[in-house]
């Protein structure tokens, strides 16, 4: 059943996931909105502020040359107003509608912010397409072409557009003032649009002496202050509040409020930080994606500490290298990391051009700040925002009582809080297996139904893929599709999730996974084993075990419980064509110009078919990013399991 968000039964779904405090806490924030709703007071007075977070000389001129021509050329794009957002190719970024969805065709409603039914894809749009221009994230680009090149073409396009979206969007007034995370991205943003254009004439008067910019960054501070996002909520929303409102009152600290709103959003950042991460490094949520924007925004969050000489926690900084570690150990031989949960190509601080590879840019950032180790992946590509970053953040050497911290002597390869395994096998073999929770919190908002997944990859190409994500809003059947179990590498029961949903962000049974075994130090045989309670009264147990001299995976699906319908789905990249024939399927595709293959010999106890490309309902398809898919080759065996029935599929590399 479809719970539309917003719903009675939604909210009553939503209710039942919340402990006393949260209920209180959201009982408190419904009180002070209706009070902000007719009492709006004026920003105070701070004539005479000035700006000192600048970057330490020589910072940019420690630019890598490709890494600026790419931003350049980027720049170059949105100063003609081109931009992609989610699929969606736009080319109205020389005077934009800030409250316009071009891809439905919707303006959202103006009026009481927090009356705006932003949920609403009939009444206000896709809120991800008006949301994410308002990041200003094009801007920090302009603004970093601008101190790269000195061409002020950019820097007054930035001030352009600044003083439009200010003027258009009172505080507490329209759909920018609705989402904290919103509102703490768009102030690091700002951050570093005043930082980056520096050296500009105009950058004083369009920031510290314009009384419209000081009374939005004013305001926006006291949103974030007076409405953090709470218990089922606190996730990687909760810790871009925390960064964003950081990073303002420290480079923006010229209001009376400054000093509380700096410590107390430390305290948060350091609070959640450690809450959405597990001692591993990997973060909480098990979405990949999430975990760098989580990484981004604490490194960005940090430097602006670091830069105005507030201490940070010691714990923050190793919460950050347990993450960049625990990143560099689950990327594969192209520094691709899994494709888990959900993914809505959000970033914390962008400052590059179109091609800089994410992965690689966070892991330069932690090289620099951090310091590499042995076992780390190469990085050989540039970026920009790596030296800008490094320029501000204090090195990290110990524990902050002279100790060194100790990391690990080799490439971890099971994470045992987070359920995570990568078995890697000769010719960039990869294989990710999972054994961990359905998600982070009670409402496991960023999870996907697929316990006992797994992904395989050669040489970087997806031959078993994860789907991906593909929409959030207005698009139900997509939304349930791209997180069921059937959308995964896994076995199904009965037709139904082994998480039950409660809505697009709500989940409200979560299936219990426990990992049985572990053998990955002998380089021969990699094994993995795993099983989960979804299914009520039926268990289901999977065996991985990967043998380097065949360069073969063995997957074994044991089913134990009454009868039940079953239905066991492999996802080929979209890269893999699949020729099938009964239960066995030759694969096939290029990589750098040479054509690879396997062969997917399927259990011969299920009747397999091959779907690409269905919609009614939707079944074959992979999201290489938010808002978009494409047709790919879906294996599906179908069958019946009573008692206790294995399955067996064979993955066998040949060239």
């Amino acid at each position: 059943m479809t719970v539309t968000p917003g719903s009675a039964g939604w909210y009553l779904r939503r209710l039942s996931r919340m402990g006393p405090r949260e209920v209180g806490g959201r009982v408190g924030d419904t009180v002070r909105r209706r009070r902000w709703r007719s009492v709006r007071p004026a920003a105070p007075d701070v004539t005479g502020a000035r700006f000192t977070a600048v970057l330490p000389a020589g910072t940019i001129a420690a630019v890598p040359p490709d890494a600026a021509k790419r931003l350049v050329s980027e720049a170059d794009r949105l100063l003609a107003g081109h931009v992609e957002y989610f699929g969606v190719l736009r080319d109205d970024l020389v005077d934009p509608d800030w409250c316009f969805d071009p891809k439905t065709g919707r303006r959202a409603p103006w009026g009481y912010a927090f009356d705006v039914p932003y949920r609403d894809e009939e009444a206000v749009g896709d809120i991800k397409q008006i949301w994410e221009p308002s990041r200003h994230q094009y801007l920090t680009v302009l603004a970093a072409a601008y101190a790269v090149t000195g061409d002020e073409r950019y820097a007054e396009r930035v001030a352009e557009h600044l003083r439009s979206w200010w003027a258009s969007n009172a505080p507490l007034r329209g759909v920018h003032w609705v989402s904290g995370i919103e509102l703490g991205i768009r102030l690091l943003s700002w951050v570093w649009i005043r930082r980056l254009l520096d050296g500009w004439p105009g950058a004083a008067s369009l920031f510290e002496g314009n009384p419209a910019a000081l009374k939005q960054i004013w305001h926006h501070q006291r949103w974030l202050a007076a409405f953090p996002s709470r218990g089922s909520s606190a996730n990687n929303h909760v810790v871009a509040e925390a960064a964003g409102q950081l990073a303002a009152a420290c480079a923006f600290g010229w209001f009376p409020e400054s000093v509380r709103w700096r410590d107390d959003a430390l305290r948060s950042l350091e609070r959640h930080l450690r809450g959405n991460t597990f001692l591993s490094g990997l973060n909480r949520e098990l979405a990949t994606e999430y975990h760098g924007l989580v990484l981004e925004l604490g490194l960005a969050a940090v430097a602006e500490a670091d830069a105005a000489g507030v201490p940070v926690p010691t714990t923050v900084r190793l919460v950050l290298l347990r993450m960049t570690d625990a990143l560099a150990a689950v990327v594969d031989d192209r520094l691709r990391p899994p494709r888990q949960g959900d993914a809505d190509d959000g970033h914390g601080l962008v400052v590059d051009g179109a091609g800089t590879d994410r992965w690689g840019s966070l892991l330069a950032t932690g090289d620099a700040v951090f310091g590499s180790l042995p076992w780390w992946p190469t990085v050989t590509g540039t970026d920009v925002r790596t030296p800008l970053l490094a320029a501000l953040v204090r090195p990290y050497g110990g524990d902050g009582a002279g100790r060194a911290v100790t990391r690990p002597a080799r490439r971890p390869t099971h994470f045992a809080d987070a359920g995570l395994t990568v078995l890697r096998g000769p010719g960039g073999i990869w294989c990710r297996c999972d054994g961990g929770p359905h998600g982070f919190l009670s409402i496991a908002a960023h999870a996907h139904a697929d316990a006992l997944s797994m992904e395989v990859r050669h040489d970087g190409v997806d031959v078993l893929c994860d789907p991906g994500t593909y929409c959030y809003h207005g698009q139900p059947a997509w939304r349930g599709y791209f997180r069921s179990t059937l959308g995964h590498n896994t076995l199904e029961l009965d037709g139904t999730d082994q998480s039950v949903s409660g809505g697009p962000f709500l989940w409200t049974r979560h299936a219990r996974t426990r990992v049985l075994a572990v053998e990955t130090s002998d380089e021969k045989v990699s094994r993995w084993c795993a099983e989960h309670h979804g299914y009520g009264d039926s268990v289901h147990r999977r065996r991985v075990e990967l043998t380097a001299a065949s360069r073969e995976l063995r997957v074994v699906d044991e089913v134990r419980g009454p009868r039940r319908s079953v239905r066991l789905a492999f996802h080929l990249g979209p890269a893999v064509a699949a020729d099938l024939v009964g239960s066995r399927a030759a694969l096939t595709w290029t990589r750098d110009g040479e054509e690879r293959s396997a062969v997917l010999d399927l259990p011969g106890g299920l009747s397999w078919r091959a779907h690409r490309g269905e919609t009614d309902p939707p079944l074959g398809w992979y999201s290489p990013g938010f808002g978009r898919k494409e047709p790919a080759t879906t294996l599906v065996g179908t069958g019946v399991t009573d008692g206790v029935r294995e399955f067996t599929t064979v993955l066998g590399f040949r060239g």
